[in-house]
């Protein structure tokens, strides 16, 4: 799908603040454009920003209910209970268990894990869950990534004895589940400065205020990030304030001396003796991590993280990269399968603000790959839902800036159970209830999106020339690193660039363009790659003007550095803007 490029000028505030770094950035004067853009004011602010330091982490105890959580873990440890520690079977759920599980098996051994399966024990804290650590004595349950609805399941377990300290990033309902501590920044009335943490990042607050109360070493739990950043840049959370923190000197650990499974990931998907960055956990590490949980167990990926034998984790690795061969395979079919249900139903996709469809055959662990997929395609909200244990099960993805959430909420009398956040929401309903919900999701989504929501918009961050891309500019660009929503890898625009002659069509299909690229500015030739722009290739080689959209990419291997820019759209000079 075409995006339409959409440039802002700055605001008069963001003006204002550009002039004041100006005199910094003289040297790279699209910077202060770029810091302002992020509502950077002063030089402070951009020196915290460009710097991240672990001093600007906030105290944990400025999270609600973190006296009550730390008293009851510390209590439980001196009284010698066992303790569970539980989440969701996602890269931020099983990161989150391998951090707290690993921290706190230092200081005390009463202590497991465990990771509920799709398809047995579904999402959440189950009673069957509850049963089998009430058998095996289990007084407490550290439960990660879930729990915020699981008000009925806590008052059960709280019948048998177990207490709950929560520790969810969820939308929570009004009711809210009978826990001993409820850790959530996204509480209602919750002041916690922090309030998109992930999961893990929730985690990671209970460790660090736990290891403050103790008196202990921050150290050995910093040394921990690469874990919380996995899961930051996984769960798409805004790479904002302390999460960009947190991610920055995880990537950091990342890079130098991960995690033992971490690292056997790394070999097992070809990324050692690389830089390894936020896109590379995007699309290479963590999805691995996640077809542990989609295919079997998510178990299996905790069993990596918490490994102390390089053996024994590139073993697990291996498998691990074996289910997620067996995910592309399922994923591309089931997408298939899904456009062509929707091209069967006589329905046009264009005339409908969204996206519904069922097959009780699909696999339950791969329907939100393949929301995402088709929300992607149709650029619409999404919802997939499948047949598990009699209920039409689903995940639902959306477009950027929309609410899906409160899109699902409104047919929440027909749903059975559901809960999310802003872009990704899961949810069950009967079978039966599926034309309605269908009914219900457009009608509210067609009421509510914006007309700009409709399509995608390409933002431009800065125009640019070829002679002010230099080394100066490139050295403070890559510490406007990690990137991510709130934070977005800066997309520049450049007008009338010419091919140098050499550019080629790629690809099986000759479907990509490989750029060779000058413009006016400066004799350097810029390396580039368009992606599925082959319309445009017979233009690009008669030697016409154009313009491109693109980000700037690095590429650092063995102390060599390499420069390519990702063109995103092309457009033909003589075209308007």
């Amino acid at each position: 799908m075409t995006s339409k490029w959409n440039y802002c000028p700055l605001t008069s505030t963001q003006q204002e603040a550009a002039r004041r770094l100006a005199g910094r950035y003289a040297q790279v004067p699209p910077v202060s454009e770029l810091l302002a853009r992020r509502g950077i004011t002063d030089q402070t602010q951009a020196d915290r920003f460009l710097y991240p330091s672990l001093r600007d982490l906030h105290d944990p105890f400025l999270m609600p209910g973190m006296d009550r959580a730390v008293a009851r873990l510390n209590a439980a440890m001196g009284a010698k209970e066992k303790i569970m520690v539980y989440g969701d079977y996602d890269v931020d759920g099983t990161t989150a268990v391998a951090l707290v599980y690993k921290y706190l098996r230092t200081y005390y051994s009463a202590i497991d894990y465990y990771i509920p399966t799709r398809s047995e024990d579904g999402y959440g804290i189950s009673r069957a869950t509850i049963d089998m650590a009430a058998e095996r004595g289990v007084s407490l349950f550290i439960i990660l990534d879930c729990g915020i609805k699981a008000t009925e399941e806590v008052s059960y377990a709280l019948e048998k004895g177990i207490d709950f300290i929560i520790c969810d990033h969820h939308v929570a309902d009004e009711a809210l589940p009978p826990a001993a501590a409820i850790l959530n920044p996204k509480l209602e009335g919750s002041t916690y400065p922090c309030p998109h943490l992930s999961g893990c990042g929730v985690g990671f607050k209970l460790m660090q205020a736990f290891a403050k109360s103790n008196g202990l070493d921050p150290g050995e739990l910093e040394g921990m990030l690469d874990l919380v950043a996995v899961s930051i840049a996984a769960d798409i959370v805004p790479m904002v304030g302390e999460n960009r923190i947190m991610t920055y000197w995880g990537m950091r650990r990342l890079n130098a001396n991960p995690n033992l499974g971490l690292r056997a990931i790394i070999r097992t998907c070809g990324l050692a003796g690389k830089e390894i960055t936020i896109s590379d956990v995007i699309f290479k590490i963590g999805p691995r991590i996640n077809a542990s949980g989609r295919m079997q167990s998510g178990k299996e990926a905790v069993d990596l993280l918490v490994c102390r034998d390089m053996s024994e984790a590139m073993t697990r690795a291996r498998e691990i990269d074996r289910y997620n061969r067996e995910r592309k395979e399922l994923d591309k079919q089931i997408t298939d399968e899904a456009t062509a249900i929707i091209a069967a139903s006589g329905i046009d996709p264009d005339t409908r603000s969204t996206v519904v469809v069922y097959h009780k055959d699909w696999h339950k662990g791969i329907i939100g790959i393949v929301a995402s997929r088709l929300t992607e395609l149709y650029y619409k909200p999404s919802v997939v839902l499948t047949n598990s244990g009699g209920m039409a099960t689903g995940s639902s993805r959306s477009v950027q800036g929309f609410d899906v959430y409160s899109a699902v909420a409104s047919a929440r009398h027909l749903l059975e159970n559901f809960g999310g956040h802003t872009y990704a929401v899961g949810l069950s309903l009967k079978e039966e209830n599926i034309p309605e919900f269908t009914r219900l999701f457009e009608e509210y989504v067609s009421t509510h999106i914006l007309a700009e929501q409709r399509e995608p918009l390409l933002d431009i961050d800065a125009y640019l020339t070829f002679a002010e891309i230099t080394p100066d500019f490139l050295g403070v660009l890559h510490r406007f690193n990690p990137f991510g929503p709130g934070n977005r890898k800066p997309v520049f625009c450049t007008r009338g660039v010419t091919d140098f002659g050499t550019s080629k069509a790629v690809g099986r299909n000759l479907e990509h363009i490989k750029l060779d690229l000058v413009d006016d500015t400066c004799g350097k030739v810029f390396s580039a790659i368009a992606f599925n722009s082959a319309r445009h290739f017979d233009h690009i080689h008669a030697g016409k003007r154009f313009d491109i959209c693109y980000t700037i990419e690095e590429t650092h291997r063995k102390g060599h550095t390499s420069l390519q820019l990702q063109v995103k759209s092309i457009r033909h000079t003589s075209a308007e803007e």
